[in-house]
C-alpha cells in the first residue's frame, strides 16, 4: 500500500502529442470530468511557468510534463477498490491482450479485477478510488483504439440496496453499522435534500451479491429496527440509472421506427389540430395521475401521523406496564416480609394479652383469698374472745396449722405471679 500511495502519474498538458492525436472532440481535450460531483484535478501549470527564470521565451524545449500525486485523489477514510470504481470498457479490439488493457489505465494508479470478453469486445477493470475512475472515464471515453472509438462507462453495481422509512436520527455511520451484520459494506449513505435535511431514504452498497441478497431476505421477512422507535427499515433492490452520459445519438439504433419518429422536428402543437387534441388528452391523463398520486401521498401521510400518535400512546402504556412489573417483582418480596412481620407481631401481641389476662386473674384470685383469710381471721379472733379459757390452746394450734397452710398458699401464688411477670417481660422484649 505504501508503494501504491507513493506512485506518481504523468499527465500531459493540452499541447502533448496524445491530446493532439485524440482530436478536439475527445472529452480529454475539454479537460472536464464526466461526473459534475467529482472533484476536478488540480489545475495544470503552463509550460512557461515551469521553465527556469534564465530560459528565454523562444526556447525550443519540448512540452513540460506535470507530475500529480495519486494520493491526492483519495478522500480521508475512503475505501479502495470498491464497486463504485469499477469501469465497463466496450468496443475493444478482438486481439487485445490483458497487458495492453492494463496499460490503458496504467497512469491512473493500481488496477484490480481485470476481465476481458474478446468474443463480445468488452471488459471490466477496477481502479483504486472513485475519483481516479472518473478521471479515467473522462479521458478515455471516445478515444480511438485500432480505428474504433472506445466506450467507457461505470459498471452497474449489482450489490446495492435502497433503504426507505429512515428516521431523522439515522446517519451514514449508523446505517453502515446496522447492515454490516450481513456482510462487508462498501458504502452507506443517507440521502439528503439540497439543505442537508434527511429525506428518509438511503443507499447501502455491499462488497458482494451474497451479502446484499442476505440483507434483502432478512429485512423482508423480519423487521430491522435502527433506533428506539419501532419503525422498521424498508429494503428494496436499488435501481441503476445512467444520469451522467444518458443516450447520445451515436448510441441509438437506427430502426425504421426511429426514422418515422424523426420525420417531424421538435415543435408546439397548434390549437384545433389533431396533434393538439391528443396532446391535450395526454396532458389531462398526466394531470389525473398527478392528482391521484397527491391524494395517495396525502392519505399515506395521514395514516403515518395516526400511526405515530398511536405509537406514542402505546409506548407510554407499555412503559407503565413495565414499571408495574418491575415494582411488582421488586416489592412483592418486601410485601411478603412485611406481612409476615405483622403476623408475627400480632401473634406476639395476642400472647402478651393472654398472659396479662392470666396474671390479672391470678392477682384477683390472690386478692380474694387474702380478703377471705382476713375475714376468717377476724371471725376466729372474735370467736376466741367469746370462748372459755380451756378452748384457747386447741384453737391456737388450729390457727397455727391453718396459718401455715395459708402462708404456703400465698407463697405459691407469689411464685406464679413472678413467673408470669418474667414471661411478659421476655415476650415484650
Amino acid at each position: 500500500m505504501a508503494n501504491r500511495n507513493m506512485q506518481q502519474t504523468n499527465m500531459l498538458s493540452s499541447n502533448s502529442p496524445q491530446a493532439a492525436k485524440r482530436g478536439t472532440d475527445s472529452p480529454a481535450a475539454e479537460q472536464t470530468p464526466a461526473n459534475k460531483d467529482s472533484p476536478a484535478p488540480p489545475p495544470q501549470q503552463s509550460p512557461a511557468a515551469e521553465q527556469p527564470e534564465g530560459t528565454g521565451e523562444g526556447s525550443s524545449e519540448g512540452p513540460a510534463e506535470m507530475t500529480l500525486d495519486i494520493t491526492s485523489f483519495r478522500k480521508p477514510g475512503e475505501k479502495t477498490f470498491t464497486q463504485r470504481s469499477r469501469l465497463f470498457v466496450g468496443s475493444l479490439p478482438v486481439d487485445i491482450t490483458e497487458e495492453e488493457f492494463k496499460n490503458m489505465f496504467a497512469k491512473y494508479g493500481d488496477v484490480n479485477e481485470v476481465f476481458i470478453n474478446r468474443d463480445r469486445g468488452f471488459g471490466f477493470i477496477r481502479l483504486e478510488t472513485r475519483t481516479l475512475a472518473e478521471i479515467a472515464k473522462a479521458e478515455l471515453d471516445g478515444t480511438m483504439l485500432n480505428n474504433r472509438p472506445v466506450r467507457v462507462r461505470f459498471a452497474t453495481h449489482g450489490a446495492a440496496l435502497k433503504v426507505r422509512n429512515l428516521l431523522p436520527a439515522v446517519t451514514n455511520e449508523l446505517l453502515e453499522q446496522a447492515f454490516s451484520q450481513f456482510g462487508p459494506v462498501e458504502r452507506a449513505v443517507v440521502v439528503t435534500d439540497d439543505r442537508g435535511r434527511p429525506t428518509g431514504r438511503g443507499i447501502v452498497e455491499f462488497a458482494n451479491k451474497v451479502a446484499a441478497r442476505k440483507a434483502l431476505e432478512r429485512c423482508t421477512e423480519g423487521a430491522l429496527l435502527l433506533t428506539t422507535t419501532p419503525c422498521p427499515a424498508i429494503v428494496e433492490p436499488s435501481e441503476q440509472y445512467d444520469d451522467e452520459d444518458g443516450l447520445p445519438e451515436k448510441m441509438l439504433q437506427k430502426t425504421p421506427k426511429y426514422y418515422k419518429e424523426r420525420e417531424q422536428p421538435p415543435r408546439f402543437a397548434q390549437p384545433g389540430t389533431f396533434e393538439f387534441e391528443y396532446s391535450s388528452r395526454w396532458k389531462a391523463l398526466d394531470e389525473m395521475e398527478k392528482q391521484q398520486r397527491e391524494q395517495v401521498d396525502k392519505n399515506i401521510k395521514e395514516a403515518k401521523e395516526k400511526l405515530e400518535a398511536e405509537l406514542e400512546s402505546a409506548k407510554h402504556e407499555h412503559q407503565l406496564m413495565l414499571m408495574r412489573q418491575v415494582l411488582r417483582f421488586r416489592l412483592w418480596p418486601l410485601l411478603y416480609v412485611f406481612v409476615f412481620q405483622i403476623k408475627e407481631a400480632l401473634h406476639q401481641f395476642i400472647r402478651i394479652i393472654c398472659l396479662i389476662s392470666v396474671v390479672t386473674l391470678y392477682r384477683h384470685e390472690e386478692e380474694r383469698r387474702r380478703r377471705e383469710e382476713e375475714i376468717m381471721r377476724h371471725r376466729e379472733q372474735e370467736d376466741l374472745r367469746r370462748q372459755p379459757e380451756g378452748f384457747k390452746q386447741n384453737y391456737m394450734e388450729n390457727v397455727s396449722t391453718d396459718g401455715a397452710q395459708t402462708h404456703l398458699s400465698t407463697h405459691s401464688c407469689s411464685k406464679i405471679y413472678k413467673y408470669l411477670q418474667r414471661t411478659i417481660m421476655s415476650a415484650s422484649d
